[in-house]
């Protein structure tokens, strides 16, 4: 992969990767974990799949499966209800977009010089079969409410491939186009006095590109200090979603020790 793009041709990308394609006119892009068979699991937004008048322009992306079903794969559009993790094959997670592929465990100058986020982590990823297992029991039991800055599709796919899970829970989440979106704006705003400093514009231009290449580093995953390993079983404690008695007392209940 390049370092302008990391667009890939489809017989390229394996079972685990992370892959990922472009939304209105590359306005956003849309993550998924590809699980093999031409079948990718991802996570969008909940209203958009309940909806019965979903189309093209809802945010997170379109699905055919929402308003006929698809021709190729009878499986396409499974999810649980109430959950916003979908299991929808190539075609239809791509709609007409190109694919790209994820980058993990990338040097810190490769991070920097991806002038857009939501293409790359410093972190490394877990092998393939360990990602698949999350991408498949997150299908089973939820990934929790989407959150377009906390708790997004590509917050998803960083969790399958990685296992990591960010504890502070006022931040932004772990993917890196949220963090562009705040990181922009906050770069302009901080380089805006050395309009005063520097007659130049392409100098003021460049301290704010560094500004914003910076920002979106420090919330990456990879260098980050409040990211920590959490099993795929224990994910719903960690993030809240069941108490840990409840937790204890479901698990206690399945294996038989709890007699009425």
């Amino acid at each position: 992969m390049g370092l302008l793009t990391n667009r890939v041709d489809r017989s390229e990308i394996k079972p685990g990767d992370h892959i990922y394609t472009y939304r209105a006119v590359f306005t956003y892009s849309h993550h998924g974990i590809f699980v093999g068979g031409s079948k990718v699991v991802h996570f969008r937004p909940e209203q958009n799949l309940n909806s019965s008048t979903a189309t093209t322009s809802d945010f997170y992306e379109p699905t055919s499966s929402l308003s006929s079903p698809c021709p190729t794969f009878p499986d396409c559009g499974f999810r649980q209800p109430n959950s916003g993790v979908v299991l929808s094959c190539l075609d239809c997670f791509l709609g007409n977009g190109s694919l790209y592929c994820f980058e993990y465990g990338v040097t810190p100058s490769v991070f920097l010089a991806k002038v857009r986020g939501g293409t790359c982590t410093t972190a490394a990823s877990d092998p393939p079969e360990a990602t698949i297992h999350r991408a498949m029991y997150l299908l089973q039991n939820g990934f929790g409410n989407y959150d377009v800055f906390q708790n997004n599709c590509e917050d998803f796919a960083l969790y399958c491939k990685s296992g990591l899970l960010i504890m502070d829970k006022l931040g932004v989440g772990r993917s890196g186009q949220a963090s562009s979106v705040v990181g922009a704006p906050l770069a302009a705003l901080l380089s805006s006095p050395l309009k005063l400093l520097m007659p130049s514009p392409v100098g003021v231009a460049t301290v704010t590109a560094g500004m914003y290449c910076m920002s979106r580093y420090a919330t990456d995953i990879g260098v980050r200090s409040d990211v920590i390993k959490v099993a795929v079983e224990d994910l719903a404690v960690n993030l809240g979603w069941v108490c840990h008695d409840e937790d204890v007392a479901d698990n206690e209940a399945s294996n038989g020790q709890i007699v009425s």
